[in-house]
């Protein structure tokens, strides 16, 4: 399913707001996650930053490391759903609802999209 005109360029940047939500919504678990403002400094920069190294290596358009589209799916599933999962020990299960749908929806569409644009 190719995406018609506007609509691929602006699920690509919805993708790209998504992956800075799931980034910034694991630092603020990281704060809150510790009582003293050393372990909340180190979780709140060692959940976002372990995320992006993995996102790097093997789900940016770029990575480090090209896997199959199973890897791909694999990592995004892991980094979207530990900040669903965030979100829920945050204490906003209706935030971590909506946000995993949105991900899910976002990524089926691009996916989609890309097979019929690249043939893959």
């Amino acid at each position: 399913m190719k995406l018609p005109g506007p609509l691929h360029p602006l699920n690509e940047v919805l993708a790209f707001l998504l992956e800075l939500a799931a980034l910034a919504v694991l630092a603020w678990w990281g704060w809150e996650s510790a009582g003293s403002i050393a372990p909340r400094l180190l979780i709140a920069v060692a959940a976002p930053g372990a995320a992006a190294v993995l996102w790097g290596l093997f789900a940016a358009p770029k990575a480090r490391f090209r896997v199959p589209l199973a890897g791909v799916l694999a990592v995004k599933a892991l980094v979207f759903g530990a900040a669903a999962a965030a979100l829920a020990a945050l204490e906003r299960p209706g935030w971590a609802t909506a946000f995993a749908v949105v991900v899910v929806v976002n990524t089926a569409l691009a996916t989609l999209d890309r097979r019929e644009r690249t043939g893959v």
